[in-house]
């Protein structure tokens, strides 16, 4: 099969799975069987894809222009490869886990809800793969469009001014400051927006204020992305449904935000030119700010999910942090984030989802006793933990060492103290809570639970298959690195250390 042939499968098959579970939607067996066939059947066409680029080639597609010098390209590297690889894979669990948390929680409206899930996988597809800027700015919206009625799903009052901050935020930051920076780089590249391997930007004549408020307006137009004081989207959009709120932190949404950033600053600016930007400390400064306050503000939310959301928000910014070291380490390290943090903050979600649905807790205070009878759900829920903190053998560690080797390559070496202290506030936020569980129930009996059976079977076998991904990632750390180095050494001169892993 084509290369072309693949990546219009991989854009158009969410779609038709989209209209199949339309049709469907009055056969609830038949629906749910179309989102996991065709979940499938995208995460294969994925791998293809993958395998492809693994082996030196660099898929395209073009489906013409919309205008002069604005073409619907696409072109999949390595870190597409590696961002559509986690978008699609992860659906097929989270598909699966939907399917218990949505029934064991007797949703509403749940074929809007799938239909709408597959929507946003045509748009994480369309930015993984995206050629331009033009292109990805398409899928980008196509995203936030695609998501804000599942964020509203519940429809009472705190789901809809949830969802309206949640669009408005997107929307705001894309259209008042990514699309500025998109329109104000094609003029400067001379009407084009192509990602080039060593930066679009390099072969210009921009000069360091232009390109300093070019950085200030991807950075902070790219709200996905989370960065303070753009972040408060995350917390609010946690009146969503458990799978939403999986799909917001770790198969799409702020993957394709931080996935963004890293594009830009590696085929936009690349590495030399980034270096020279102005603005580029700044920004560097205000991720380390973001990763520390927003750890500390964790630490102080009783409710499991808005802690786990202000932990994504503390988390994504090492992606923006290593984004702006500037150097191929800290390219290397975000881009290992990106999948690091997707399989282990999808397990905590679930985790917190399965509670939900069992019990109907949602205060980590509430939480004793249920450790001896819900087990396996505490079991992957620590095990995700030691992940997100960077303990070996968990993804994190990896991740985290690259940006730590990048840091200090670049002379930061007070940034391994932030890291330190984000690690220690993750242990004080985290570890208590599969502890707390484990503890005898306040009054010395535990109350009944609101779902007699327990959780669904799908939300315990969903979240304790991503916490093995958490250990698999760590042992495949070496040939993600390979297939990685192509993409970080493209966006430019190559500082990376010889030899790989130590």
């Amino acid at each position: 099969m084509s290369a072309e042939t693949l990546i219009l499968m991989a854009l158009g098959l969410p779609l038709v799975i989209a209209a199949g579970i339309a049709l469907a939607g009055k056969f609830p067996n038949v629906r749910e069987g179309v989102t996991i066939v065709g979940a499938g059947a995208l995460f294969w066409t994925v791998i293809q894809l993958t395998l492809m680029v693994a082996a030196g080639e660099r898929p395209e597609l073009s489906l013409g222009e919309a205008a002069p010098g604005l073409d619907f390209t696409f072109r999949l590297e390595p870190l597409g490869a590696l961002f559509a690889c986690v978008a699609s894979g992860l659906w097929i669990v989270n598909s699966f886990y939907s399917i218990g948390y949505m029934r064991g929680n007797r949703e509403r409206n749940q074929t809007r809800f799938y239909v709408c899930f597959a929507i946003a996988l045509c748009g994480a597809m369309g930015v993984a793969m995206a050629g331009n800027l033009f292109t990805l700015f398409i899928f980008y919206e196509v995203l936030t469009l695609s998501t804000y009625p599942l964020v509203a799903h519940k429809g009472d009052a705190n789901a809809q001014r949830g969802a309206r901050i949640y669009l408005l935020t997107l929307l705001g930051t894309s259209i008042g400051f990514f699309l500025t920076a998109i329109i104000w780089t094609w003029v400067v590249a001379g009407q084009r927006l192509d990602f080039i391997e060593g930066g679009l930007l390099a072969g210009t004549d921009a000069s360091p204020a232009v390109l300093g408020a070019l950085l200030l307006l991807f950075v902070f137009g790219i709200g996905k992305a989370a960065i303070m004081p753009f972040h408060f989207w995350l917390p609010n959009a946690m009146v969503a449904p458990t799978p939403v709120s999986a799909l917001l932190h770790a198969v799409a949404v702020v993957k394709a935000g931080v996935f963004t950033l890293l594009k830009v600053s590696m085929y936009i600016f690349g590495t030399d030119l980034l270096n020279e930007v102005p603005t580029r400390e700044f920004l560097m400064d205000l991720a380390c700010f973001t990763i520390v306050v927003a750890s500390l503000i964790a630490l102080t939310k009783d409710n499991l999910k808005a802690r786990l959301a202000y932990s994504t928000v503390a988390q994504l910014a090492y992606v923006t942090l290593a984004a702006m070291l500037a150097h191929e380490a800290g390219f290397l390290g975000g881009s290992m984030q990106i999948a690091a943090h997707a399989v282990g903050k999808i397990t905590l979600f679930m985790c917190a989802g399965a509670i939900y649905v069992a019990t109907g807790i949602t205060n980590v205070s509430d939480l004793r006793g249920l450790g001896r009878k819900m087990p396996f759900i505490f079991i992957a829920f620590f095990l995700a933990s030691l992940s997100i903190i960077g303990i070996p053998p968990f993804a994190g560690d990896w991740a985290k060492y690259e940006i730590v080797k990048g840091a200090n390559y670049q002379g930061y070496y007070w940034i391994q103290y932030v890291l330190l202290t984000s690690a220690v506030l993750n242990v004080i936020y985290l570890l208590p809570i599969p502890i707390l569980a484990m503890m005898p129930p306040k009054g010395g009996k535990l109350k009944p639970f609101k779902r007699p059976g327990g959780a669904p079977a799908f939300t315990v076998a969903a979240p304790m298959l991503t916490a093995l991904l958490c250990i698999l990632l760590f042992l495949l750390a070496q040939p993600v690195i390979d297939f990685l180095t192509p993409a970080v050494e493209a966006a430019g001169a190559s500082h990376l250390a010889q030899g790989g892993l130590p």
